[in-house]
């Protein structure tokens, strides 16, 4: 039978007399026997709970027992003790805190007290599955290597998304130095445009979810997108609660360019395939076109003012003709190469386009101050040119003015300027321009024109570029095409 007196020296909590208790501290020598009173304070530390905890006798007997456990678990183990009033009896993992501060796991025997109402007989015993000290820094030295020697970025998080580790791949991926990212945002290196996924992968990882081989995106620190595949793991401690997380990011912007150039050139020969099947529809009702222009001029006299007009749609239809047969397979021949004026050509694309110039209200700003002839395909700078004055105009809903300039560039060639002061086109935009396929202007736009204007410049030694703004006093788009002179 055990009993409690009040007088124990310098404290003013009740201590537990009880003949058996040195007995069963000198039993449980490598264990630590702890015994509390109603209250929660301790009324029983043993030898082995010294050397477990490294508070002596003096300094626990009559504190709060709780100050052994972690803040996190207050709740829980005050649920376990209540549980314990009802004859229940507990043997768990817990995690515990030595003087140090430092956590430890432990396996954890509750009881109530015989006879004495609230009391409880703790016995904690560290469990035998903890490597020693040696063995765990050891291990710990050998993971720390193989993070570091990683390939792949791996970096960890706690469940607010601050860094907790950056290993070396990380910085290389990313461009960060460890002392730049760890206690900071993992949304530092999230697009804006993403950063709801990152809220999405935190609620995943407090759900115990791993996320395996997810393709994303994530930002550098010059500013620059790299594609990157990532597996998150949730991070557990001793008692397999979730305190964070575990990232392994891989870079496949190489593996996703190869697949984009894949799909492309899919694209094309699924367009190659497509135009040779239509070639034939097409090019029939052209000779038709053909036919009744020429029977029509047949039957006018010579002095009819509808002749030239029916001679410029002759030529125009004889040139669609000529483009769908290149453009389709059914011949590559670029056309022989010849003297042109640029100034002329651009003329007579002008002369072409004058209707819907007039009807979309665009007025043209010219000056050719080109002298010297370059050697080219008349077909296919009348193709580039016209391409480029429809894009205009069509920049330009409500109307405005086009300008277009050419200049000898110091005897090398011939450079034309042609100006638009419509919508513009936007920055994120502006590197797609020359994909194929490509197009701003919706179901409207094909998203060929300015490729094919950069092949057909390519073949001849010229060259393209585009600058555009879609605000500000210098609002609308430049194109700038560059002839050379023949070698």
């Amino acid at each position: 039978m055990c009993k409690f007196r009040t007088d124990s020296p310098g404290k003013n909590s009740p201590v537990l007399e009880c003949n058996l208790l040195p007995v069963l501290s000198r039993l449980c020598e490598e264990d630590a026997l702890i015994v509390t009173d109603p209250s929660g304070g301790v009324a029983f530390w043993s030898e082995g709970a010294t050397r477990m905890f490294g508070y002596s006798a003096e300094e626990m007997m009559g504190c709060p027992f709780s100050r052994t456990v972690p803040l996190e678990f207050h709740a829980k183990e005050g649920e376990l003790l209540q549980s314990l009033a009802h004859g229940a009896t507990h043997h768990y993992e817990a995690a515990r805190l030595n003087k140090d501060g430092r956590r430890m796991s432990v396996l954890a025997s509750l009881s109530a007290v015989p006879g004495e109402a609230g009391s409880v007989a703790s016995v904690l015993r560290r469990e035998r599955t903890v490597p020693s000290s040696a063995n765990k820094d050891e291990a710990v030295s050998r993971l720390a290597a193989i993070v570091e020697s990683s390939d792949d970025a791996i970096v960890s998080k706690n469940l607010d998304g601050t860094v907790t580790s950056w290993n070396q791949a990380a910085c290389r991926l990313f461009g960060y130095g460890p002392e730049e990212m760890i206690g900071q945002p993992i949304l530092k290196i999230i697009p804006d445009d993403l950063t709801s996924e990152e809220v999405e992968i935190l609620r995943k990882i407090r759900a115990g979810t791993r996320i395996d081989h997810y393709e994303t995106r994530r930002l550098r620190k010059d500013g620059e997108t790299v594609e990157v595949s990532i597996t998150i793991s949730p991070i557990r401690d001793g008692l397999g609660k979730i305190i964070g997380s575990s990232k392994i990011a891989r870079d496949i912007s190489q593996r996703k360019k190869m697949e984009r150039h894949l799909l492309q050139s899919e694209k094309l020969a699924a367009a190659g395939v497509m135009a040779a099947n239509l070639a034939h529809e097409i090019n029939n009702p052209l000779d038709s076109v053909m036919n009744l222009i020429y029977l029509a001029r047949q039957h006018l006299s010579a002095g009819s003012k509808a002749r030239p007009y029916l001679a410029i749609a002759e030529s125009e239809v004889e040139r669609v003709s000529h483009l769908a047969r290149q453009a389709m397979g059914y011949y590559r021949d670029p056309g022989a190469a010849a003297d042109v004026h640029v100034g002329a050509l651009l003329e007579e694309v002008l002369r072409v386009q004058q209707s819907k110039l007039l009807a979309a209200n665009v007025a043209a700003d010219c000056t050719f101050e080109d002298r010297r002839p370059v050697t080219a395909s008349g077909e296919e700078l009348m193709q580039v040119f016209s391409n480029l004055v429809t894009n205009a105009v069509e920049a330009m809903p409500g109307g405005g003015l086009l300008t277009i300039r050419t200049r000898e560039v110091e005897g090398a060639g011939i450079e034309v300027l042609v100006k638009d002061r419509g919508i513009g086109i936007r920055t994120e935009d502006m590197g797609r321009v020359f994909e194929p396929f490509f197009t701003t202007k919706g179901a409207g736009g094909t998203g060929i024109g300015l490729w094919a204007a950069q092949q057909l410049l390519k073949e001849r030694g010229g060259r393209i570029s585009i600058e555009s703004k879609t605000d500000g006093a210098q609002k609308g788009t430049t194109v700038s095409v560059f002839l050379p002179f023949k070698g």
